[in-house]
């Protein structure tokens, strides 16, 4: 019987998406549930299993093909047995193959199977035949393993070959020993590094990032505010009662929760950075999904949090500690991507002082954190050492005043500097 291997059924928001590799070749047997091919969205890395076992017949879309919703890719035949590939040139001629051919030792393990994350990163540095050692559980290769097998690779051609030491003349007093040096002959000098350049496509993910920032910058009239925090109470808060937070709860008490928490109040009192412009009408949102910008190993996404206004701080911190880990193994889902009222951004954990965050199209507002930093600020006409944070809205002057983004950015940073606002919702 013929079964039809069909892409995956895309969201409305992403009309197509692309075929990176395929795992298996037409004649290869397969099992139901075997990933059979990576396909590559604007947002994520999805794995198109067999829907039924037996043999890949057909295969319909190649390697870069564009495809769309629920289309046909590929046909599996469950009553066929696997044939051998006839392509393959032989390694001995029947006049050179010995008369008895020695037993070969067979495999009985079967290496655990690769994530997409960790198979894009072996291609992209032609890995795919060096036996990396995997650290992960059951011998699994991770993402950090071929970074480590990079940086040593890296490191060993860094090294430069030891070289003999030649003892310096001796020279005594009143001797003057004037160097001199030998030309070396034109064919004995080393030649210059050669200079290459390398042309690779961009990945859908990154051609989504760069189509989306130029959406940004062209549809909306967008404008960015400044104010600084003192962080010196979250961070007294934190040291009090973070032990005991993630005994309690199993999650590290992070200062995101914070941000979170005093977004969603200030949300509440100015609802306009919670809205977006839909032709000639402005549609507020009655609740609160928050983007947080990740860093994955194929760009930024921003999974989000929804319902966030009605979360713990507990409850705010797994998630994010979960979305996390998703993004470093390219494991997040379209809906863990959708949607989204407002992000939610922090360039901090990179060194950043201070940064004009873009919005995340079609939403009207993004909150930028930035590194904490020891510096002198007036406190009661005395210059006190505290630890301060420069943050930034960007906005779309459109649908937000700004009167608004201003107080926007007060109210977050009033609820940040006394915590207990948080708390009274005051």
């Amino acid at each position: 019987m013929r079964v039809e291997v069909r892409s995956p059924t895309l969201p409305e928001s992403v009309s197509e998406a692309t075929l990176l590799s395929w795992h298996k070749q037409a004649g290869d047997s397969v099992s139901r549930d075997e990933n059979l091919v990576d396909i590559e969205t604007e947002k994520v890395v999805l794995e198109v299993p067999a829907p039924q076992g037996g043999v890949l017949k057909e295969v319909l879309k190649g390697d870069g093909d564009v495809v769309g919703s629920d289309e046909p890719i590929a046909i599996i035949e469950t009553n066929a047995t696997a044939t051998a590939s006839t392509d393959k040139p032989a390694r001995q001629t029947a006049a050179s193959q010995p008369a008895v051919e020695p037993e070969q030792p067979t495999s009985t393990t079967t290496p655990p199977a690769l994530s997409p994350a960790v198979r894009r990163l072996l291609a992209e540095h032609g890995l795919e035949s060096v036996p990396v050692v995997g650290t992960g559980k059951d011998g699994r290769l991770t993402k950090e393993d071929v970074q480590n097998y990079l940086r040593q690779r890296e490191s060993a051609a860094a090294t430069p070959p030891s070289t003999e030491q030649i003892a310096p003349p001796q020279v005594t007093p009143q001797t003057f020993v004037t160097p001199t040096r030998t030309p070396l002959p034109a064919e004995s000098r080393a030649p210059m590094a050669a200079r290459q350049e390398r042309r690779v496509p961009m990945t859908r993910l990154r051609a989504t990032i760069a189509e989306r920032l130029l959406q940004a910058q062209h549809t909306a009239a967008l404008l960015t505010t400044f104010n600084e925090v003192n962080m010196q109470a979250v961070i007294e808060l934190r040291q009090k009662h973070k032990e005991r937070f993630e005994q309690q709860h199993k999650a590290r008490l992070g200062f995101m929760s914070f941000f979170v928490k005093a977004s969603v109040q200030a949300l509440r009192h100015f609802p306009a950075v919670n809205a977006y412009i839909d032709g000639k009408d402005i549609v507020y949102h009655d609740y609160y999904d928050i983007g947080i910008a990740v860093a994955g190993p194929r760009g930024l996404v921003v999974p989000v949090l929804r319902d966030v206004d009605q979360m713990s701080f507990a409850e705010i911190e797994l998630r994010i500690a979960e979305f996390a880990q998703k993004a470093g193994d390219g494991s997040l889902s379209m809906e863990d991507l959708s949607g989204g009222t407002f992000t939610i951004t922090n360039g901090g954990i990179f060194g950043s002082l201070l940064s004009t965050p873009l919005v995340n199209p079609p939403q009207s507002g993004i909150l930028g954190m930035h590194k904490i930093q020891q510096r002198p600020v007036a406190e009661n006409n005395e210059v006190q050492i505290r630890p301060m944070m420069y943050v930034a809205l960007t906005y779309d002057h459109r649908i937000i005043d700004g009167r608004e983004a201003v107080q926007f950015l007060v109210r977050v940073k009033e609820a940040l500097e006394e915590p207990a606002r948080l708390l009274l919702h005051i």
